[in-house]
């Protein structure tokens, strides 16, 4: 059996590390656990048999490094998962942050923890230091772990905010892995098709040249490309460019922001997904944040800040307008369109009951469940088109070289 090097902490807030053979991480875990100890961290090591635990409480001095951009998904998700396991032990926040920095390399994280720590040691609240660094810390997070405080269970909402970013980062991988396929296809295929128009096509051009034969429209047209891509390649990247400039220009645009985020919620292959995905992150945010004791205006706006569809903030919008004046959150949900009579019934009876949470986040599992169809159905969409796209190319050129090749045997 492998071994596995568990780095954990004992009751005492000390750091733990030990060295355990196990049949994989899960069984690595499971033994410190029984072990009273609270694991942090588990690596693959080569050794196995169980060594010496060694402690250590000194606080190394710590120190900031520059850095740049934001943090990824799977590193914040990473990090509320174990901070949910020391705060689940019982141990001081202050003591969890430092262990948890203690761990990280240096990066926009780490830092961010660094003043985190020293904010809370002097008297802010771990929301309030937080807030501070909203390239690591949405205005979500914050206020999910608001919440917790203000209730006294934060443990509690570090879970639930763990399991919401753990399957936000599961979508994540699944579209992108789905994509990597067609990904490479397309880039192979329009290399092959690159070479086809620079060497190829101008051998026969030479060829028809020399025939002085009368091409075809087709044939000249083939030509003229093949002429493009050879002296003019260098433009070509330009296409590509002038298409994120054209979206990043409507996207400054209110008008044009707004249509953008509607096509991409009914754009063909993609749409669906994407539709989905976002009703059910709008649904499953909503929900975790009132079943966290979060007031539901103030939830809707905190919501309404985490969505980056213009389509459905304005949806949010109306419904917190809704509620202010006393009325309910469906008819307003219906009233955007862009939501389906499934979704709205369920709110519908959540009011009803006085389990709107519960409901938003079955919602929000459904949908989750349809995008994982989609998302494994993809690859076998986007295959016959990337095929059918293929051959049109091929059988164009083919077409193309063959008619003047037919017209030059008839006159032999």
């Amino acid at each position: 059996m492998p071994g596995f090097t568990v780095e954990a902490v004992d009751q005492k807030g000390n750091k733990v590390k030990k060295e355990v053979t196990a049949d994989d991480r899960d069984d690595a875990m499971a033994q410190v656990k029984d072990m009273g100890l609270y694991p942090t961290k588990v690596k693959e090591s080569g050794g196995g048999g169980g060594g010496a635990a060694v402690q250590g409480t000194a606080d190394t001095k710590k120190t900031r490094t520059f850095t740049i951009g934001g943090v990824g998904l799977a590193l914040l998700t990473q990090f509320t998962q174990q901070l949910s396991t020391l705060q689940d032990a019982g141990l001081p926040i202050v003591r969890s942050l430092k262990i948890l920095e203690g761990q990280l390399k240096p990066g926009v994280l780490k830092n961010a923890l660094i003043d985190v720590a020293e904010d809370v040691e002097s008297g802010a609240t771990l929301s309030e230091a937080m807030g501070k660094h909203p390239k690591c810390f949405d205005r979500l997070y914050v206020g999910m772990i608001k919440a917790g405080e203000a209730g006294g269970v934060l443990d509690t909402i570090l879970e639930r905010l763990a399991g919401f970013m753990e399957k936000s980062l599961k979508l994540k991988k699944k579209v992108i892995g789905a994509l990597i396929y067609p990904a490479v296809v397309t880039v192979v295929a329009v290399l092959i098709l690159a070479g086809i128009m620079a060497f190829v096509i101008p051998a026969f051009q030479k060829m028809f040249d020399e025939t002085g034969i009368q091409l075809p429209v087709v044939t000249q047209i083939l030509i003229d490309l093949s002429y493009f891509v050879k002296n003019y390649w260098f433009l070509l990247p330009g296409f590509p460019i002038s298409v994120i400039l054209f979206i990043k220009l409507m996207r400054s645009h209110p008008k044009g922001k707004f249509m953008l985020d509607k096509f991409t919620l009914y754009m063909p292959v993609f749409g669906t997904i994407l539709h989905k995905s976002t009703v059910s992150r709008f649904c499953r945010t909503l929900g975790t944040l009132v079943s966290s004791g979060v007031p539901i205006l103030e939830s809707l706006s905190i919501t309404r800040e985490a969505t980056s569809n213009d389509v459905i903030a304005k949806a949010i919008d109306e419904v917190h307008a809704s509620i202010r004046e006393g009325e309910s959150i469906a008819r307003p949900l219906q009233e955007a369109g862009v939501f389906d009579d499934m979704m709205i019934n369920m709110v519908d009876i959540g009011e009803e009951t006085g389990e709107l949470d519960k409901m938003l986040v079955k919602i929000a599992n459904n949908y989750d469940d349809d995008v994982d169809i989609a998302v494994e159905s993809l690859s076998s969409i986007i295959e016959p088109i990337l095929i059918v796209g293929m051959g049109g190319a091929v059988g164009f050129i083919v077409i193309a070289l063959f008619l003047p090749l037919i017209s030059l045997i008839e006159k032999l």
